[in-house]
């Protein structure tokens, strides 16, 4: 399963690199010791929260935001500025920034990526109101996803070689940390290609290492985490399957990957020395384009764009993964990334330019009990990509 850090160097050079365009500006898994930042997967309703979701359009990025009742329905409570722009990678069949985790939310703050402005802006969250704190250079081209876990926050940067860039929050203000910038080694363009740019950042549980997956180059990084924040100049590179996207975690040392060309989920156990180590077989669900992931309760959703459906998975009593239902429910409109609240999943369904609202029963099956409607379609590459709840 181990891979050297020279022979994926090799591997990464040789993906395809990607000109840019000419005037383009330049969730978490269960079980024991699992942390969740957001308190989800509670299936006792009762409380009410807001779901927001990034419009990521081109001429001003927006976060719109809908208040989410005690029954999981949604109403409209608002649009914010980002005070910077969407953005995009080349070929997206349906989701612009090719990732999971754009728009994050960590303790009263929202972490929204600007793609076309090379930004993040953090948002102070009161109820459904937002409050614009800061607008900060990313550290690098096209930011398409953001993780935070206790004070320490690092940014996914797509554009180019790729780049990781980590920062501390402080009184909810991000300030860059001194040597935690790095290379992912990729050769792409800016804006990237869609099947070459990287997917996804996460923190372990343990705040130990940071965990990159890169789709196309089948390896993710994990980068050791120092005292201060900053980074290991080499990562560890593992063996993640075949197209790793989305991830999260289901203990504090296995991880739930996806293989958007597998259309499977796969489990991982991370190592004490940051290694990814297999755990048992890939697990198939016959849909297309098997991408994102999120953790409602005791089960596993993975939303399949192409097919437009969410598969539902779980860890059985004896580690294994297993397939509940290949279809759990179809949604219609290109399923992209989801998020959860107070034990509803809100699926982002980037084609129709809407997003429902599932509630989940005890045995994983989902009822729709809300969609909204207005929100960006995917159109002529680019589209809302990016949601998070309270």
């Amino acid at each position: 399963m181990k891979r050297s850090v020279a022979l994926a160097a090799a591997l990464l050079a040789g993906l395809t690199s990607v000109g840019s365009i000419p005037g383009t500006a330049s969730a978490d898994g269960g079980g024991p010791g699992y942390h969740d930042d957001r308190g989800g997967g509670d299936y006792q309703h009762g409380d009410e929260g807001a779901v927001f979701v990034q419009t990521n359009k081109a001429e001003g990025n927006t976060i719109k935001v809908y208040d989410r009742d005690e029954d999981g329905r949604l109403t409209k409570a608002g649009e914010y500025e980002t005070g910077g722009l969407g953005g995009f990678t080349i070929g997206a069949p349906v989701d612009a920034l090719a990732s999971q985790g754009s728009l994050t939310y960590h303790r009263g703050l929202l972490f929204a990526v600007n793609a076309g402005s090379n930004t993040v802006t953090v948002f102070e969250v009161d109820g459904t109101k937002l409050h614009k704190l800061q607008v900060i250079w990313s550290g690098g081209l096209l930011p398409v996803s953001v993780a935070a876990r206790g004070d320490l926050v690092y940014v996914l940067n797509a554009g180019g070689e790729g780049s990781v860039q980590g920062f501390q929050l402080h009184k909810g203000r991000l300030s860059r940390i001194d040597d935690a910038n790095r290379s992912l080694g990729l050769h792409n363009g800016n804006p990237p290609a869609f099947g070459t740019a990287p997917a996804q950042i996460k923190i372990d549980p343990d705040s130990e290492f940071v965990l990159v997956s890169t789709k196309a180059a089948n390896v993710m990084f994990s980068y050791e985490i120092g005292r201060h924040g900053e980074l290991a100049r080499n990562p560890v590179i593992s063996d993640a399957g075949d197209g790793p996207f989305g991830f999260t975690f289901d203990t504090d040392d296995t991880l739930l990957v996806t293989e958007s060309n597998a259309n499977a989920v796969s489990r991982f156990e991370l190592d004490d020395d940051g290694v990814l180590d297999q755990i048992g077989p890939s697990v198939p669900n016959g849909q297309q384009a098997t991408c994102w992931i999120q953790r409602v309760g005791d089960f596993f959703y993975a939303a399949n764009a192409g097919s437009s459906t969410i598969s539902s998975y779980r860890v059985n009593d004896d580690g294994k993964l297993e397939l509940v239902k290949s279809v759990a429910v179809d949604t219609g409109g290109g399923s992209i990334d989801m998020t959860t609240s107070d034990g509803f999943l809100y699926v982002q369904n980037a084609a129709a330019g809407n997003v429902q609202g599932y509630e989940v029963d005890k045995d994983g099956s989902l009822t729709l009990v809300t969609t909204v409607e207005g929100l960006p379609k995917f159109v002529d590459g680019i589209g809302m990509e990016g949601i998070a709840a309270s």
